[in-house]
């Protein structure tokens, strides 16, 4: 049913780089008030919960034997035993984990470092970039919080070598960085070698932001609702394989009560969007004859309903949409995604529960 992988589409998967983030993005964490940053500081990594589905695709991540899985959190470095505690339960291996030296900063006095996220982060992918062979590509995990997109674009966008030093630089003082931290992140954004390295920026939309929001970004960063949704993109670029994909889908249907329906929207969805194709249908499809097997246990229903809807309407599928360069306008779009993050963070505080 499927066509032979072309030169094009395949790789190889040892020499994928993934970047996480944490917060909202693997943890369904909140830190919009003072009485929730205690309550996530104090709470012990049992009671830590993981958004449905990251946590099985970071292990059927790591069964692929990437170059890398990085941890990159805004979390303080004083959460580490926590929060590395938290992923061990989950079953993830992780090849480096980077925390906010917020303690630190406060102790020379930079209060702003505590909200600031585009220097720390910024800092922290470009130091992890030179230490990786040129000619890893990554992928980048991150959410609709804060600015994420933002950073990793930026960040995806020093490395292909479209951000000149006047833009960096008038970008970080927008943002608010301190003066004498500006020109170190210059130096260290001329150490990185220029490659068009981001291959796919995945935002979780955990504070329902419209995907609208991100078409500025264009088509490298990609807003998902639910795991199943990056899992597929996943498979459409040949970064994971359908049985994957499907555990993936087995977890949240297991766990979270997804439904077949739930799960043939969530492809739809990308489908309208571009991110996959009949590509992703057919590969599958393919799969669904193996459902059967314990490894998809009380999920094996809910999965062959899925794929007998996915079949029915296999012919309806448009194409996936190639990834082009975007030309961005960093100090234009900067102002317009913290308008972003501030409305989203309005209807969070407005969200049930």
């Amino acid at each position: 049913m499927t066509d032979p992988a072309t030169p094009d589409e395949q790789r190889d998967r040892g020499r994928l780089v993934y970047r996480w983030d944490l917060d909202k993005t693997y943890l369904r964490t909140e830190f919009d008030t003072i009485k929730d940053l205690l309550r996530t500081a104090f709470e012990p990594p049992s009671r830590k919960r993981t958004v449905p589905g990251a946590g099985m695709l970071l292990r059927e991540v790591r069964a692929q034997n990437p170059a890398g899985i990085y941890i990159l959190s805004g979390s303080p470095e004083q959460m580490r035993r926590a929060l590395e505690a938290k992923l061990r339960l989950d079953g993830v291996q992780w090849d480096a984990f980077t925390l906010k030296p917020s303690l630190r900063n406060l102790l020379k006095g930079k209060f702003r470092f505590l909200r600031d996220q585009v220097s720390y982060k910024l800092a922290a992918l470009m130091e992890a970039r030179t230490q990786v062979d040129p000619d890893t590509h990554e992928i980048l995990f991150g959410d609709d919080a804060e600015a994420d997109a933002f950073i990793y674009s930026l960040y995806a966008d020093i490395g292909a070598g479209r951000v000149d030093t006047e833009t960096l630089m008038e970008v970080l003082t927008q943002a608010r960085v301190y003066e004498e931290d500006i020109p170190p992140l210059v130096r260290m954004a001329e150490r990185v070698p220029r490659r068009d390295a981001v291959e796919r920026i995945f935002i979780h939309l955990d504070r329902m932001s419209p995907p609208s929001g991100f078409q500025d970004f264009g088509r490298r960063v990609c807003p998902f609702y639910n795991y199943f949704q990056p899992a597929l993109v996943l498979l459409e670029d040949d970064a994971l394989d359908a049985s994957q994909v499907l555990r993936v889908g087995a977890e949240i249907v297991i766990d979270h009560a997804f439904s077949p329906d739930a799960l043939m929207a969530s492809f739809l969805e990308l489908n309208k969007r571009g991110y996959v194709g009949p590509r992703a249908a057919d590969l599958l499809l393919e799969q669904m004859e193996n459902v059967e097997r314990a490894t998809f246990a009380n999920a094996a229903g809910a999965l062959r309903a899925f794929g007998s809807s996915l079949g029915r309407r296999r012919s309806e599928l448009g194409p996936k949409l190639p990834v082009e360069p975007v030309s961005l306008d960093y100090v234009a779009l900067f102002a317009r995604d913290r308008a972003r993050a501030h409305a989203a963070k309005r209807r969070a505080k407005w969200r049930p529960g």
